[in-house]
């Protein structure tokens, strides 16, 4: 058992890797190129697997981690929801795959506020995680509805919700590397790049957004 979790291990931590690489990449070359979207489409392929591979070793015996477990939820949510936004580049209404996943979202966060209200009143470590990212689900599944409610309300909005998921799905990626790469397990190393990426994704959005006349 332990080497088929071994061996786990690594295929999470290679396609983990390559979702790193690939993800800084897409930022550095020019937005809509060839190379981006190419290294756009690894950086699927790397998180998603990661994320999935992630999931069931969460759930082995001695290795159980309901945290790791909802954290990979919320990436796959960030991945999925960052790519279907650029279909809205041309259709104006939402499906039921793009309310269920959001939906799913927001039931994720749910689960881990209330988990770290529990955790508060018994006086656990992980209670402060469990509400940051509960809460920072919450708040952007809320949005995804008052999107999905009329997605042409705002010019370029799609784009808007494809850079700030995608992003996101980036931060997840580099705070994986610092917590379980370098070894660095510490409130500051869960949430700082959460907070440093999240002024780094309202800079561009405000860069998008249509100026006033």
């Amino acid at each position: 058992m332990e080497d088929t979790i071994k061996i786990l291990i690594y295929i999470h931590a290679f396609f983990g890797g390559l979702g790193l690489i690939t993800g800084i990449g897409s930022i550095l070359v020019k937005k809509g190129s060839l190379a981006h979207k190419k290294m756009g489409k690894l950086f699927v392929i790397g998180m998603l697997t990661s994320s999935l591979v992630s999931m069931p070793i969460s759930c082995i015996p001695n290795h159980e981690n309901a945290f790791l477990f909802l954290i990979g939820l919320f990436t796959i949510y960030l991945v999925l929801v960052g790519k279907r936004a650029l279909t809205f580049k041309t259709k104006d209404k939402a499906t039921s795959i793009d309310k269920i996943i959001s939906g799913s979202m927001l039931l994720c966060a749910l689960i881990m506020i209330t988990m770290g209200i529990f955790g508060l009143i018994n006086n656990t470590s992980m209670a402060t995680l469990y509400l940051f990212f509960g809460g920072f689900g919450l708040s952007l599944s809320f949005k995804d509805f008052i999107f999905y409610k009329n997605p042409k309300k705002q010019k370029n909005a799609w784009l808007i919700s494809h850079l700030s998921k995608m992003l996101g799905a980036l931060i997840a990626s580099i705070t994986a590397f610092i917590v379980a790469g370098l070894g660095i397990s510490n409130l500051i190393a869960w949430t700082l790049p959460t907070l440093l990426g999240t002024i780094y994704i309202v800079y561009w959005i405000r860069k998008m957004k249509p100026k006033k006349v």
